[in-house]
């Protein structure tokens, strides 16, 4: 089994969600007490996100760069950063640290093309539903999104900055949360894509109008596809 390391902590609630999707993953794949060969460098959210909201990308990534060096010398075979935002700098943390690095927008890109979705709404921070840097992953690949209103931006924004990424979840957002995909319903999406990784602690993927993604599951699946691929394609040759 390779070993993953995940730059996380932005948010932490988020990083637990994967720590349990990639080991449940794991265990369900290679069964009995098998677990996932983990290194987590967890950051303070704070300073980060101080600095995503002050526009200062440089210092986002030179502090992701530095976490992901620290997860290379413990053994990491690979990466993963756990947040969609922090991969407005995954090129320059990849270029960096020199690892395979496991992108959260090809992953989700990959699963939309595999159930024929074609036209989808893309929901998130500001920085993922306005740049390029999750939505191109999507559009390259044949995926149309559909626009979200400026005012539903701010408000997905505040939920996530003021609440989840605090690891508050309050009944008015989920209610709001479930306004806004039943609003990109009605704009004949064929899906509502979480483009957050703490969205999915507010919004209950099986309970809405059309179908919802998750890309922290996704995400967190192909972590576990990576991680066993060499031990499976073991077992398929002996």
């Amino acid at each position: 089994m390779r070993k993953l390391g995940i730059v996380g902590g932005t948010s932490w609630s988020s990083t637990a969600l994967y720590y349990e999707h990639i080991n449940r993953g794991v265990a369900q794949r290679l069964g009995a007490l098998h677990s996932a060969r983990l290194a987590i460098e967890s950051l303070d959210l704070a300073p980060v996100a101080k600095m995503e909201l002050s526009d200062d990308w440089d210092g986002v990534a030179a502090v992701l760069t530095q976490a992901a060096k620290k997860l290379k010398a413990s053994g990491a075979e690979g990466l993963l950063l756990a947040s969609n935002t922090s991969h407005k700098v995954f090129d320059r943390v990849k270029a960096a640290v020199r690892l395979p690095m496991l992108h959260i927008g090809e992953a989700t890109a990959e699963r939309l093309v595999a159930d024929k979705r074609t036209r989808v709404a893309l929901i998130g921070t500001r920085f993922t539903m306005t740049e390029g840097y999750i939505r191109d992953r999507l559009e390259v690949r044949g995926i149309s999104l559909a626009p979200v209103r400026a005012d539903w931006m701010r408000e997905v924004d505040r939920i996530i900055f003021d609440e989840l990424a605090a690891g508050r979840v309050t009944r008015d957002s989920q209610r709001k949360l479930k306004s806004l995909i039943t609003e990109l319903a009605k704009q004949k999406v064929q899906a509502v894509v979480l483009g957050c990784t703490e969205l999915v602690l507010a919004v209950d993927v099986r309970a809405n109008v059309i179908p919802v993604y998750d890309t922290t599951a996704i995400h967190a699946r192909a972590a576990v596809d990576w991680m066993l691929e060499d031990e499976e394609q073991a077992r398929a040759a002996a």
